[in-house]
């Protein structure tokens, strides 16, 4: 097997859950209980926060460029961002290091054409939603990506992001927000969901809605995991 590393802590509760996708997927690939070669680089998420707010974007990519760095020391041989925004930095830290990096967008696009779908829609933190780091590289694979317009809307979806589910709270007034969303974007044509942001799987699930759900924690991990066991 291949070794993987994740940098991660964006938040740590998304993080969990590529863990336990990826060995999930490795377990049932052996139908034993083989783990795969995993290296963690936990990220400060305070501090990610902060910088984010200062529009500080060259300090969050050194910040993921120092990360990759002690990754490849260590052995890993391709490497994840463990949620959606930091890709807006993907550029740039890409140049620095040596490793590959797997994109969320491109396995959630190979996810999207899978299930026969031409139009989605997205959401995620404000960063993703008003930028197109993500959107635009899914669009590329021939997708139509929308996501919300109004201000208050992606607002107040960031805001459940950073203040509610990056702490691993699910608050039921904030998920019928969110489902409410979602349903105003199907009216438009959406026949699927992108949870863009790796937080939103722990409040939406596929029970929730009448839609496919694309749940980019689990496509992302995944695609770590078929890299894992390619031999």
């Amino acid at each position: 097997m291949k070794t993987l590393g994740l940098i991660g802590g964006t938040s740590w509760h998304s993080t969990i859950e590529y863990y336990r996708y990826i060995n999930q997927y490795v377990n049932t690939h052996y139908g034993d209980n083989t783990n795969p070669p995993l290296l963690v680089y936990t990220l400060n998420q305070s501090l990610i926060h902060r910088l984010q707010i200062e529009s500080d974007w060259d300090g969050i990519a050194q910040l993921l460029i120092e990360a990759a760095r002690s990754l490849e020391k260590a052995g890993a041989q391709s490497l994840l961002f463990c949620a959606n925004t930091p890709h807006k930095v993907y550029d740039k830290v890409v140049k620095e290091i040596h490793t590959p990096i797997l994109h969320i967008a491109d396995a959630t696009a190979d996810a999207i054409k899978a299930n026969g779908i031409k139009k989605v829609c997205f959401l995620g933190t404000k960063y993703s939603m008003i930028e197109d780091f993500v959107t635009q590289r899914i669009a590329d694979h021939g997708i139509e990506v929308f996501t919300p317009k109004k201000d208050e809307t992606i607002d107040e979806l960031h805001r459940i992001i950073q203040e509610e589910l990056t702490y691993g709270n699910v608050i039921s007034q904030s998920k019928d927000y969110v489902i409410h969303t979602i349903q105003t974007l199907m009216d438009l044509g959406a026949q699927g969901v992108v949870l863009g942001c790796t937080e939103f799987p722990l409040m939406i699930k596929e029970t929730d809605l009448k839609i496919p759900i694309f749940n980019t924690t689990d496509i992302h991990a995944k695609a770590g995991a078929k890299f894992i066991l390619e031999s």
